[in-house]
């Protein structure tokens, strides 16, 4: 099932990807009086077409799924010398260098409005995300070493208001990669706002291909250790463990989080533990001792040790909306923050600053289709935006047979007066499939690395 799940997750996800690209390619050039032939869903042998409209385009799915295109009238492809003169109008290379850098220019433009309109529609609902709360950080760390304590509550770093989690992480990752300091806002409980300092040495070092958040003391804010329903009939009530109790210590050891306490009980493979904690989980409340036996559970060759009992506490949640226009104003600097974020490492793996074991390729990407499926409609969709600014990225690229090598071409022929040679862009077309398939081979490597 969850194979299934993946695969058509995946399918899903490249397909729309794949049509708002083209169509954004389809739509421009049909306004700019270009007459298109073909519209594929996929490359290669044409497995199911039909006609349609004045201009009898044709639609079509071919065999190979992993990319799509739209096929213009062209004379360099198609013998215009049989058609009529309003036809021949219409031929792609007769349309002036502003036209023809309108029509390809539309297809990553088209995946960077859909991921606008992606992330604005799930600000518009509403996304209930982990605040800023942190953790204890590691005695070791940078933000320690800065004064930073666990429960504190992160406002702003280096003057960007953050409310929840993924953007004070985004934020951490930002200054990384530019090699800079941090100052942080932070609220204290009990003892109100302060503003602390991580210098530019900090992060300097740091590996970016890591959890780089994580390296520096930066950790989400985990529930106690508190139970919350307990199942009937199950091991925690045999032990006489009530809902609100909050576990302390384990076999003598403490208990940091409801994590580590899950951690424990999963690991066990059904020995006993020996519990003790706070009954009610308040301060100064009745101490308690227990000894629970988990009960074993086998789910196909995993064995997981279970007692029964729900946590008691989520982590601090917050709702993130907006209204239309604020959504999409949202929308729009986290496309654009997230292009230039990418960018930004593309460039640190060409001079070596990042590995290219970062390259990912279609598994890893029908991997996380399948993840953020399963994990719900938001997630997925947030995936779906984030796949589509990459796709919008990559093809801008200046790569000969993507579309920012056509754009390349067209800038020169802006500058110049004069179209690129004919000659010159058949060699840069060769060397830049040459560049693609090699790119590709080195993503399915690192995609089946990954699995091993």
């Amino acid at each position: 099932m969850n194979l299934l799940t993946t695969l058509l997750a995946f399918a899903v996800a490249l397909g729309s990807l794949i049509i708002f690209h083209e169509l954004g390619h389809y739509w421009v050039a049909r306004w700019c009086g270009v007459k298109v032939l073909r519209f594929s869903v996929g490359m290669g042998k044409v497995v199911w077409s039909r006609r349609v409209g004045p201009d009898q385009t044709e639609w079509a799915v071919s065999a190979l799924p992993l990319g799509g295109y739209v096929k213009m009238l062209d004379s360099r492809e198609t013998d215009i010398g049989p058609l009529s003169e309003a036809d021949k109008a219409r031929e792609f290379t007769r349309q002036n260098v502003w036209k023809r850098i309108a029509i390809v220019a539309a297809g990553p433009i088209a995946n960077f409005l859909l991921a606008i309109i992606l992330f604005a529609g799930l600000y518009m609902a509403g996304i209930a995300e982990p605040s800023s709360k942190v953790a204890p950080p590691a005695t070791d760390s940078a933000a320690f070493a800065a004064g930073l304590k666990g429960g504190d509550i992160v406002t702003a770093v280096n003057g960007e208001r953050v409310r929840v989690w993924s953007e004070l992480r985004w934020a951490v990752i930002q200054a990384a990669i530019d090699k800079q300091g941090m100052a942080l806002e932070v609220d204290r409980p009990g003892s109100g706002r302060h503003t602390l300092n991580l210098p530019a040495s900090a992060l300097g070092g740091m590996d970016l291909e890591s959890d780089v958040a994580g390296k520096l003391g930066f950790g989400l804010a985990r529930p106690p250790a508190l139970l919350g329903e307990i199942v009937p009939g199950s091991a925690a009530e045999r032990a006489g463990l009530r809902s609100g109790d909050l576990i302390e210590t384990v076999d003598g050891k403490p208990v940091e989080d409801w994590i580590a306490f899950l951690t424990i009980v999963r690991g066990s493979n059904g020995k006993p533990l020996q519990l003790q904690g706070l009954r009610g989980g308040q301060r100064g409340g009745e101490r308690f001792q227990a000894t629970v036996t988990p009960e074993v559970e086998r789910k196909g060759s995993v064995t997981v040790s279970k007692i029964g009992a729900y946590a008691g506490q989520g982590p601090d949640m917050i709702e993130v909306t907006a209204g239309p226009v604020e959504a999409v104003g949202k929308g729009a600097v986290k496309v654009w923050d997230t292009s230039v974020l990418t960018l930004k490492m593309i460039g640190k793996m060409v001079v070596g600053e990042v590995s290219w074991k970062n390259v990912t390729g279609p598994i890893t990407i029908a991997d996380y289709a399948g993840q953020t499926a399963r994990i719900g409609a938001a997630s997925y969709l947030s995936f779906i935006a984030f796949i589509s600014i990459s796709l919008g990225v990559m093809n801008l690229l200046p790569i000969p047979v993507l579309d920012g090598g056509l754009l390349l071409y067209y800038s020169l022929e802006v500058l110049t007066g004069r179209p690129v040679p004919e000659r010159f862009g058949e060699i840069a077309q060769r060397l830049g499939v040459g560049l693609l398939v090699t790119l590709m081979a080195l993503a399915v490597f690192n995609d089946v690395a990954r699995l091993l």
